[in-house]
Formats: C-alpha cells, sequence, structure tokens
C-alpha cells in the first residue's frame, strides 16, 4: 500500500469509503490474499481518517468475510465484500450437518479445480501455493491461527485452473469454508500434542495436492484434493464439530 492517494475529505459515511478503498487494492493485487493488512497507524495516515472510522471499516470487514482478525498477531486478507448471489455466513455453520454439507459441496467444486490446475497451472502458480504451504507450516509451528493461509492455498489452486468462475467462486464463499476449530495465539510448545499432530496432518495432505499439481497429473490431483476435503468431514463427524 505504498500508492499515494487522495485523502477521504467526505464528512458522511467514510468508514464506507475506506472499506471500498481497501477493497480496491484486495481486487487489483495490491493487497492479497493472505497478506497483512497495514496498522491502524498507517491506515489512518495515508487515508486523513480517525482510529475510530479505520476501526469500523475494519469491522465491516470482517462482517463480509474480506479480512480475518487473529488476536496479538494482526488481520489479514481473505477476499472481498462483493456481492455475490451465493455466500456462506456463520448461519450456515450453525451445525455439524451444515458443515459437512459445505464440504460436500466443496468435494465437488475443488476436486475438479485441483485437476484442471494440474493440467494448467503456471510456475507462478506453483510459487504462491508454496508461499501459502510455507505461511500454514510457520503459523502452526507458531501456534496461531492458520485458517487464512489454508483459505489462500485452495484459492490459489483456483487460480491456477485459469478459469475465473472457479477463482471467483472460492473468493465468494470465503475463508469460513475451512471448518476447524481456531487455535489460541498461545506458543506451540502449549498446544495440545494431539491438535498439533492434526493440523500437520491437514498440511500434509495439502502437499500431497501441491504435489500432484507441480507433477501436472490431473488424476492425482484430483484423488488428492478428495481425500484431503473427505478426510475433513470425516474429521468433523468424529470430533462432533
Amino acid at each position: 500500500m505504498n500508492d499515494t492517494i487522495q485523502p477521504l475529505r467526505k464528512p458522511k459515511n467514510l468508514a464506507h469509503e475506506l472499506v471500498d478503498a481497501l477493497n480496491d487494492r484486495i481486487r487489483d493485487g495490491r493487497l492479497k490474499v493472505g497478506d497483512k493488512l497495514p496498522s491502524e497507524a498507517a491506515i489512518m495516515q495515508q487515508f486523513g481518517v480517525s482510529r475510530t472510522v479505520v476501526r469500523e471499516a475494519i469491522s465491516h470487514l470482517q462482517a463480509a468475510g474480506s479480512v480475518m482478525t487473529r488476536h496479538g498477531v494482526g488481520t489479514f486478507i481473505v477476499g472481498t465484500d462483493d456481492t455475490a448471489s451465493f455466500k456462506l455466513t456463520s448461519e450456515h455453520f450453525s451445525t455439524l450437518r451444515d458443515v459437512i454439507a459445505v464440504l460436500e459441496l466443496r468435494i465437488g467444486i475443488e476436486t475438479e479445480a485441483a485437476a484442471l490446475a494440474a493440467s494448467r497451472r503456471t510456475e507462478q502458480n506453483l510459487v504462491n501455493m508454496q508461499h501459502a504451504l510455507a505461511a500454514i507450516a510457520q503459523a502452526i509451528d507458531a501456534g496461531e491461527d492458520a485458517v487464512a493461509h489454508d483459505f489462500h492455498f485452495h484459492l490459489e489452486i483456483a487460480r491456477a485452473t485459469q478459469n475465473k468462475h472457479f477463482t471467483e467462486l472460492m473468493a465468494s464463499l470465503g475463508a469460513s469454508i475451512i471448518p476447524r476449530a481456531r487455535l489460541d495465539n498461545t506458543p506451540a510448545a502449549a498446544l495440545d500434542p494431539e491438535k498439533l499432530s492434526y493440523l500437520r496432518k491437514v498440511n500434509t495432505e495439502h502437499d500431497s495436492i501441491f504435489q500432484a499439481i507441480r507433477n501436472q497429473d490431473p488424476d492425482a490431483a484430483r484423488a488428492a484434493m478428495r481425500t484431503h476435503l473427505s478426510n475433513s468431514k470425516e474429521r468433523r463427524r468424529q470430533n462432533g464439530f
């Protein structure tokens, strides 16, 4: 966000204008999914608004699923608040049946996306996926919530299909499609070993998907994605949510 812009000056709806301005930067790539949002002070200085306006704008972005805040770490980009005919909200995850239904939807969409990505991926797509996988691993090792980075990895697979409809659909679904419970912001050594083992197993499944896409093997990519999401569905059943 180093570009020079005109400060926002209208007396009304400054928070909404700031939301629009930040979403513009997400859409055009100046702010990418997985990036950390600049500090409140930096946003205040760049846009010429008060701290209250910044916090209200961030609240709007959180409610829309565009950003996710990790206490003590920062706020991270997970998408935009573009209006879509289909969106998932917290109401879609109120029961175990709801969570499993969303995972079934993902199996239908993402298995084919993985196969297309294996056929069409570019070297830059692979780099982006590797960055997301590294971020997940770092978050797990630090005992942090890796949900935003997990979603980023799946979104990069959609982008690698070179089919904008997969990308737009995944972006509209947002990070809420990652069903696992958030981790407390505690050192990795203090986490339940079973939870750490679970998260590392999930990332091993991610790596299997990545390897198949890198090897340009559509059948293996499709199978790896189906295995990953089917395992997620079974884990939800076993854990009771």
